[in-house]
């Protein structure tokens, strides 16, 4: 056993055979190490220690001289302090911080021309479509009556509407309306044209000049429309050659508006319809309905999966007494989303 305050020497051999001296204070239990090994030695040392495999002698092999550890810590300090500046280069201030807290996209991803972000035209395309279809819903749950106060009340209405429509148009496989310039278009004689629900007046702009065209709608759109309810239209009995409904038969009285164009036109005049297929549930008792409003069917027509379209002839006046089925038509009702 060695006495307290002497000094021990102790010699170890490492794996190169090599002796390594160490002394050994007892008073203090400190360890003073001498030089580790060069580079060049330690990657010697590490190779040797991989070919025999003794895994145990791989922390002392491998550790690396005192300049050349303090190198490495430098570097490393000097790489985390250039990241930092990086990043507070980036930094948002205060205002920024607060924007990005209450979600305020814009404030990051604004349009080149500085005006709504992707994000709020997105939005706001989702909000006029929800309008559309708001709007739309209560002109086919409501009478027509009831839906002219409503846009009289709120002319908007009626542009947010027409905005929607054009929208959904472009959607479709054929648009009914352009059927129905072509039938004009085609027809040598000049005719009286009653546009019943002419929305844009789309019919009377384009054919206008080789026909004389009446279009009415709850709202002058633009300076060809006449506004009103289309169950009661400013034209005389028996004056009308062509009476049209293009996608018009929204209310929950539509069948006063096929008793008025009945009114309107002339024996032997035409009444022709256009309509979303999936409304008519039972295509065979609506025209039964019609027929007993003083009109004779004369063709159907249903060449795409959208629009169902039915051409009628007036054989006589319609009866004094309302008679029908309003329920033969589905309103569009919308999935609440």
């Amino acid at each position: 056993m060695k006495k307290p305050g002497k000094v021990a020497a102790e010699s170890t051999s490492d794996a190169t055979g090599h002796d390594s001296a160490r002394t050994v204070d007892a008073r203090s239990k400190v360890t003073k190490p001498k030089a580790g090994p060069s580079p060049s030695q330690a990657r010697n040392k590490l190779n040797k220690v991989k070919e025999v495999g003794a895994p145990g002698l791989l922390p002392d092999i491998v550790r690396m001289p005192t300049s050349i550890s303090l190198l490495a810590a430098k570097r490393e300090r000097d790489a985390l302090k250039s990241s930092e500046n990086a990043t507070s280069r980036v930094r948002p201030d205060g205002a920024s911080k607060r924007a990005l807290s209450k979600g305020a996209t814009s404030a990051i991803v604004s349009s080149p021309a500085g005006g709504l972000s992707v994000l709020q035209q997105k939005m706001q395309q989702k909000l006029k479509g929800a309008r559309f279809r708001w709007i739309n819903e209560a002109l086919y749950t409501t009478t027509g009556d009831k839906a002219l106060e409503m846009v009289q009340n709120d002319p908007s209405i009626f542009e947010e509407y027409h905005q929607g429509f054009s929208a959904q148009v472009e959607k479709w496989p054929v648009n009914p309306v352009d059927v129905f310039i072509q039938y004009l278009r085609n027809k040598s004689d000049k005719l009286v044209v009653a546009d019943l629900g002419c929305g844009e007046a789309r019919l009377s702009a384009t054919v206008g000049q080789q026909h004389t065209v009446h279009s009415f709608d709850l709202v002058a759109y633009n300076e060809l429309i006449t506004p009103c309810n289309i169950a009661d239209v400013p034209l005389p009995n028996d004056s009308v050659d062509v009476a049209i409904f293009c996608l018009a038969l929204m209310g929950t009285d539509f069948l006063k508006f096929i008793r008025e164009a009945n009114r309107i036109l002339r024996v032997g005049g035409e009444l022709k319809i256009a309509e979303v297929i999936s409304r008519v549930s039972d295509v065979d008792a609506f025209v039964q309905a019609l027929e007993g409003q003083g009109f004779k069917l004369a063709r159907t027509t249903a060449n795409n999966k959208m629009f169902i379209m039915l051409d009628f002839t007036k054989v006589k006046r319609c009866p004094a007494k309302l008679s029908g089925n309003p329920g033969l038509l589905k309103p569009c009702i919308y999935k609440r989303r």
